[in-house]
């Protein structure tokens, strides 16, 4: 019988299962609803976004299973085709094969990987095991959910123009394999993904696992093109807003409500969250740089137990 490394206790983005010697298997599922026009697009997305939880505990993914779900009364089967073979050609770009899955009939369509991955157990990178005084990286630009909330809000309408999601859509189709390579070789602490509880959610989960705080320079934090004048415009997801108003007690904020709410931006399949040793940090970044890698330096943690402080 396997030996379980990592459940569910400290919100660690995949379960992990010793199955002999060092080698062990890592599995997660998610699943969501459309957020882009195109079938397929919204595939590959929702297939780049279940495949990071993979990425963040240093796995490499092996094997995926669909999840699905699809209004055939009200839309046409091709559509469901399309989402599925979007997550396919994700998937094969990650190198695993989707074997199997299950889809059933609802009023929304919903779509989603289970993804099994294998990882040394020497190897293994955890969100809650960051130490005070690592250096804080991100591997991509946020603010994808304000971009899609707007989009959605304004499509159609003939007195506002909404914004384009091509910019976004790149970094959502983009997979954080590469980044998880070179982490795991310079030697990280600790990781997780950023997706939907935002920066400063998964941030604040990471400082709970391990006991300890951090800091962050909102100017820092790479920011997608438009996201902050949109957000300004009052266009801000529900996720978003219950981000904001649940993190909010745990939070230092010595930035403006804007700028606080855009920390707490609800993303999909974003970048990577890296804690790295400082004497690891110049290995990291050159491992970055070589890949042709985006990476940010946006803080530290810290001694605060379980507080996230954001300075200007």
């Amino acid at each position: 019988m396997g030996d379980l490394l990592v459940g569910h206790e400290t919100n660690d983005d995949a379960a992990v299962l010793r199955i002999y010697g060092d080698q062990a298997i890592a599995q997660t599922v998610d699943f969501f609803t459309p957020i882009v026009d195109d079938p397929f697009l919204f595939g590959a997305i929702a297939a780049a976004n279940s495949i990071s939880d993979i990425y963040a505990m240093g796995a490499r993914p092996i094997l995926g299973l669909a999840i699905a779900t699809f209004p055939t009364d009200k839309l046409p089967l091709e559509t469901l085709h399309e989402i599925l073979r979007g997550g396919a050609s994700k998937a094969a770009e990650a190198g695993f094969p989707i074997a199997g899955g299950h889809t059933i009939i609802d009023d929304v369509p919903k779509y989603g990987l289970v993804v099994t991955g294998t990882v040394a157990v020497d190897k293994l990178v955890r969100n809650s095991t960051g130490r005070a005084g690592d250096v804080l990286y991100l591997t991509k630009p946020i603010g994808n959910g304000v971009l899609v909330c707007a989009y959605r809000a304004l499509s159609g309408k003939l007195l506002k123009t909404p914004p384009s999601l091509d910019d976004a859509t790149k970094w959502m189709l983009m997979l954080n394999d590469k980044a998880s390579e070179a982490m795991v070789r310079a030697g990280a602490s600790a990781a997780t993904d950023i997706t939907g509880y935002g920066l400063v959610g998964h941030l604040l989960e990471m400082c709970a696992g391990a006991n300890v705080g951090a800091t962050i320079s909102a100017a820092a934090v790479p920011v997608l093109d438009g996201a902050r004048e949109y957000l300004k415009g009052g266009y801000a997801s529900g996720g978003t807003k219950r981000n904001l108003e649940g993190f909010r007690p745990r939070v230092k904020s010595q930035v403006s409500e804007c700028e606080l709410t855009l920390m707490c931006d609800a993303q999909t399949s974003g970048g990577l969250l890296v804690a790295m040793p400082p004497e690891r940090g110049a290995a990291f970044e050159r491992a970055m740089a070589e890949g042709g890698l985006f990476y940010a330096k946006i803080g530290t943690l810290t001694d605060d137990r379980g507080v996230v402080t954001i300075v200007p």
